[in-house]
């Protein structure tokens, strides 16, 4: 038997919708970073980009467990002297709720040129209107987790 390797030119990429409403922010986040990898697929290859295209809906209605929404802290760098600052979660998901979900995916992809490569694919949108419709994107279901 010979191992099957795939080539980027070998790559037919599908479009996912997910609705984000009730679902669990870091369950979510790993389904959506396992699919943009391409790790759901038989022809898995770590060095080749051969995975999907994702939209999230409805990023607003995202959960978070225990104390996340209070605990829990982003960091950035301005790039000027002293300029390290924090937020919260909470202040972040009221403002922007697509970065949370983008933060969290990121962050679960490998940490190199691949992994920049595959966040470009994910698609995050507020309500449950989107863009790309004419990519007929299948939808993924997500257990929502239970109250």
């Amino acid at each position: 038997m010979k191992t099957f390797l795939m080539k980027t030119a070998d790559v037919q990429r599908k479009w996912w919708l997910v609705n984000a409403d009730g679902i669990v922010l870091g369950r979510m986040a790993t389904r959506i970073a396992r699919i943009l990898m391409g790790k759901n697929r038989p022809t898995y290859t770590p060095y080749v980009d051969g995975g999907d295209c994702v939209v999230v809906v409805n990023a607003e209605k995202v959960r978070v467990t225990g104390k996340k929404a209070v605990q829990r802290e982003y960091d950035y760098y301005t790039h000027y002297p002293g300029g390290h600052r924090y937020t919260s979660f909470s202040n972040m998901f009221a403002v922007k709720p697509e970065k949370v979900i983008e933060m969290a995916v990121k962050r679960m992809l490998p940490k190199n040129k691949l992994g920049r490569h595959m966040i470009l694919r994910l698609k995050v949108v507020r309500g449950p209107e989107h863009g790309y419709q004419a990519q007929k994107p299948e939808e993924l279901k997500i257990a929502a987790a239970r109250s």
